[in-house]
């Protein structure tokens, strides 16, 4: 399960590295229509392939037609129902599913009414967080979704900071495959530290290693070259706009274009102000240095190494330590958090859009990923106790303390 799970995080690290590359060449020695029908092409064809995979995934197993929507009621009907100490083996198990699933067939002949529809959403929602909130591996799980509080990544909001502090695409491309760079060698540690030292002590490594590297994006908002300055409202150009009707700023005819260049090649874009073509050479701004950036972005590739390995961590424990019954519905539960928290981020972004804002920014995100370590450290701790330190024999079972032996599962 470590080996398979770590090939498919390297095979998605590699296509970041190839298809970047691979639309550039098109793109600059084509044109970006020939670009764009090569990635309506691509995906495609990509989506023919993927139908055909799962298709034979479905042939190849069988017992994925058995299940049927009964058995899933019955399930979601038991979810909020607190587990027995004294767990039966499987076959027991079982026995009862199937007696529970004959008894509730003659329910189903009666009608359900108007508002039993209305609540039926809300009590689905309730049963899955109860479901949730009782798994061994909780506090990983609210971990990783914390992560997704950042804006510590190659993401929209992080290449636009990017290019207001004077960085070209051609840059920033070999900063993303760089990037993806970092991210196999994250899976590959994985592996190894999996084998040296056990899952749930890989975890912690990997989030020390990672916290670490976020470390050099914190000091990176007090050197030269950060636009920090809390000073500035990131309101007020929003409220001029929308209640003052202001003009929104036009594109400098040829004429009028400015001289004054950054050191990269970029014409002073800041905060959308543009430099008038009599202004006084003397008084042109200087090349804004690029230390800052340099340790923002050294900081978020070095941690993607730690990043992968905690994902593919918290994966490997959500796989093995969740009742094949439930796992779906934690699984769905674990995604709504981990977009929950990405939604959050956005908005955060929302708020504070200006560059000068960005920051405060790296500094709240600094701090959720130390939130969502802590979460994880707390579990480790509950798992292993006073073991956890012992990074010399793998521990042979993720959470022994906290899940019987009845409901563990491993894929």
């Amino acid at each position: 399960l470590t080996d398979m799970n770590a090939t498919i995080r390297r095979i998605d690290q590699l296509t970041n590295i190839l298809a970047p590359m691979a639309v550039g060449q098109i793109m600059t020695f084509g044109s970006p229509m020939i670009g764009c029908g090569f990635i309506s092409g691509w995906n495609l064809m990509s989506m023919c392939v993927e139908y055909l995979l799962l298709w034979k995934v479905y042939q190849k197993t069988p017992t994925l037609a058995l299940k049927c929507a009964k058995v899933e009621e019955s399930e979601l009907k038991q979810l909020n129902v607190k587990k027995e100490s004294d767990m039966k083996p499987a076959e027991g198990v079982q026995l009862i599913v199937e007696k529970d699933v004959t008894g509730f067939e003659p329910q189903q002949e009666k009608e359900i009414s108007c508002a039993a529809r209305i609540a039926e959403p809300f009590i689905t929602f309730r049963d899955g967080w109860v479901a949730y909130y009782n798994q061994p591996v909780f506090l990983a799980g609210m971990g990783l979704a914390f992560l997704y509080m950042t804006v510590l990544g190659f993401d929209c909001i992080t290449t636009g900071y990017a290019y207001t502090q004077g960085l070209s695409g051609s840059v920033l491309s070999l900063l993303m495959g760089a990037s993806a760079v970092t991210g196999i060698m994250g899976t590959v540690a994985f592996t190894w530290l999996r084998r040296k030292c056990g899952l749930v002590r890989t975890g912690l490594i990997s989030g020390v290693a990672q916290f670490a590297c976020l470390v050099l994006c914190a000091i990176s908002v007090f050197m030269p070259g950060s636009p920090l300055d809390l000073t500035v409202s990131p309101f007020a150009d929003i409220s001029a706009r929308l209640f003052e009707s202001e003009p929104l700023p036009t594109i400098a005819s040829p004429e009028d274009k400015p001289e004054m260049v950054f050191a990269t090649g970029m014409t002073n874009l800041l905060n959308g102000s543009i430099i008038p073509a009599n202004s006084d050479p003397e008084m042109s701004p200087e090349p804004v240095p690029l230390i800052s950036v340099s340790l923002l972005f050294a900081g978020v590739i070095a941690a993607r190494v730690g990043l992968w390995s905690f994902d593919l961590t918290v994966t490997q424990l959500l796989q093995e330590n969740v009742v094949e019954s439930e796992r779906g519905i934690i699984n769905g539960v674990q995604n709504s958090m981990n977009y929950l928290l990405d939604l959050l981020h956005f908005i955060m972004v929302i708020l504070a859009p200006n560059p000068e804002a960005f920051g405060l920014l790296v500094l709240i995100s600094v701090s959720f990923v130390a939130m969502g370590h802590i979460m994880y450290f707390r579990f480790a701790q509950k798992s292993l106790g006073k073991q956890l330190f012992v990074c010399c024999t793998p521990d042979p079972k993720a959470v022994s303390d906290s899940s019987p032996p009845g409901n563990t599962s491993t894929v």
